[in-house]
Parts: C-alpha cells; sequence; structure tokens
C-alpha cells in the first residue's frame, strides 16, 4: 500500500467530502485551495501540488474498496492533533457551499469514527464551524 504525507492526507479529507454528494463544485474546490493557502499546517505547500493530490484520492475513491483505502490512508499519515485538524477541515468543506446533503454527513460521522474523535471533541469542533458561517 502506498503512503501519503500529513499535507496530503489532509486535502484527502476535503476531496472525500467534496465529492460525497456525487459532484465537486466551485465554492468546494476554492475552500480547499484557500484552506491550502492560509492554514498553518500548510505552511510550504506547492499550490501546484492541490489539483495532482485531488485527481490521486479521486483515483483511489473509483477503486472497489476505495473510500476504506483513502481512509486508512489518512489515519497512517496523520498524528492525533492533525487528525482533529482533518475533521475541523471535513466540516469546513461540508459548509463551505452552504448546503450539507445527507451524503455529506454520513461522510464525517465516518471520517470521525476513523480517526477515533472523540464525540465531545467532534461536536466543539462542530459548533465552531457552524458558527464560522452563520450569517444574520
Amino acid at each position: 500500500m502506498k503512503t501519503i504525507n500529513p499535507q496530503s492526507a489532509l486535502v484527502y479529507v476535503m476531496v472525500v467530502v467534496a465529492a460525497a454528494d456525487g459532484s465537486m463544485d466551485e465554492r468546494e474546490k476554492t475552500a480547499m485551495a484557500e484552506c491550502t493557502r492560509r492554514l498553518p499546517v500548510f505552511r510550504g505547500f506547492d499550490p501546484d501540488r492541490l489539483a495532482p493530490i485531488v485527481e490521486d484520492c479521486s483515483a483511489i475513491l473509483h477503486e472497489p474498496e476505495g473510500f476504506e483505502a483513502v481512509l486508512g490512508l489518512v489515519r497512517e499519515a496523520l498524528s492525533e492533533p492533525l487528525r482533529e485538524t482533518a475533521y475541523w477541515l471535513a466540516l469546513e468543506l461540508a459548509l463551505s457551499d452552504h448546503k450539507v446533503a445527507l451524503e455529506e454527513i454520513r461522510v464525517i460521522e465516518t471520517i470521525r469514527r476513523a480517526l477515533g474523535i472523540d464525540k465531545l471533541v467532534a461536536a466543539a469542533l462542530e459548533r465552531g464551524a457552524r458558527a464560522r458561517f452563520q450569517v444574520s
């Protein structure tokens, strides 16, 4: 099995959530690019690598048992603190198009369990993500 670095693993999480509803729209693509540009965990990340990483993840997802394979790669690549970052990124992507599909909720819950994110920690991250996207 191939291995990936932590930055690629975080991008994989974003791709999985963005693709959960069957398509990746422009808001989701923009949100991914924005996250890789502004978050400290992506310091030193070459923006030209984003598209190839997205393509690699998409190719794996199209294989039999691809979703489970992606989650395994992500889990292997991320430390405990970065698993929480990954969960937050999953939420960020789901909320980026201002509508969260049932498929995205299922994928996010699967990511939470696969990464061993405590329910209380998950609830705090979810509340913070919702607050970020609220409008008056």
